[in-house]
């Protein structure tokens, strides 16, 4: 599992909201809060589609 590179995690933001996501490690996931959508990473590629998302419950929001 690759890290993404720092300077593509300033330019993506949530094509649901357009607002900043997170890069969550332990779950290769670009989490938005204010959507409450986590967008999986899958070879190295952020999958930013919201019905490719995964749906965040209130523990995960809250971090």
């Amino acid at each position: 599992m690759t890290k993404p590179d720092p300077k593509l995690l300033e330019l993506l933001v949530c094509p649901l909201t357009k607002t900043t996501l997170k890069y969550n490690e332990a779950d290769n996931e670009l989490v938005s809060k204010v959507a409450k959508l986590a967008y999986p990473i899958r070879d190295s590629i952020p999958v930013m589609i919201v019905s490719e998302a995964r749906e965040l419950d209130g523990d995960e929001t809250s971090k």
